[in-house]
């Protein structure tokens, strides 16, 4: 893996000099867009909506659109110098209950890595955040924008998981969802906890495969060797409107019968 960030965690006193690597990466299949008369790539220009003219990439700069349509234009020079107090650093602002930070705040995940003379600080740190059952609330500089971020512990590495800010959260103000207008039967409760029992399991995330990625590349494939692609029956999309308590029986009893077999 190649490095995306270097800089320090610092607290208090601390520094513990570290490097950032992406913990995760798409795995979807990537497509071009061609002509499909003879598969040459599709190639876009940009132009300019005013002139006309192609524009090149030097001779581009920011636009913020104001509610009367005009643009104040921006350059690199005008953000350049813009105060970043947390650059090269992952400022620890405070130690936080980890179950409390709920993962709608959650954009990225990096593996952080010390450096030489880091170790022993960084596996003190890694130690101490399992112990407490808490994770670094911190402010970190990444491709010149400031974060909110939270550093935790996975396994034995320490994991900085960049966040969205508060506003960027959208509320559930407008969505139409069921309140005490609902009345729940209490043979209705028990039945959804008896299949939530039924269906209960260790998380075990390498038990599950992207079929519909591993059946695009076989479609690929039929395709390189000039066979041709059989289309898969759709999947059934059910009848009409079920009885909620002979559904959750349902559901229940093929749980049950999927655990004892397995």
């Amino acid at each position: 893996m190649r490095s995306t960030w270097k800089g320090a965690i610092s607290f208090g006193l601390v520094s513990i000099p570290v490097k950032a690597y992406a913990a995760t990466e798409e795995r979807d299949v990537a497509f071009h867009q061609v002509h499909r008369g003879d598969g040459g790539r599709i190639r876009y220009q940009r132009t300019c909506t005013v002139c006309g003219e192609t524009v090149a990439y030097a001779e581009i700069a920011k636009g913020y659109e104001l509610p009367d349509g005009n643009s104040v234009i921006l350059t690199d020079d005008d953000l350049a110098d813009l105060p970043l107090p947390s650059k090269r650093t992952i400022d620890v602002r405070s130690f936080v209950p980890a179950e409390q930070v709920d993962a709608m705040f959650f954009n990225r995940s990096y593996y952080l890595e010390p450096d030489s003379t880091g170790r022993k600080p960084y596996a003190l740190l890694r130690e101490a955040l399992d112990a407490s059952g808490r994770a670094a609330l911190v402010k970190v500089a990444l491709r010149t924008r400031e974060q909110l971020a939270l550093v935790r512990t996975h396994g034995d590495a320490l994991v900085l998981e960049t966040m969205l800010w508060p506003d960027e959260v959208r509320a559930t103000d407008g969505l139409e969802l069921p309140g005490d207008d609902v009345e729940l039967r209490d043979d209705e409760r028990a039945m959804a906890a008896s299949l939530i029992t039924a269906m209960s399991a260790d998380f075990h995330p390498e038990l599950f495969t992207d079929d519909y990625r591993a059946a695009v590349l076989s479609v690929i494939d039929a395709k390189v060797a000039g066979h041709e692609v059989v289309a898969a029956e759709p999947a059934s999309e059910g009848g009409g409107v079920v009885d909620l308590m002979v559904a959750l029986q349902a559901s229940v009893d093929a749980a049950r019968r999927a655990r004892e077999s397995a």
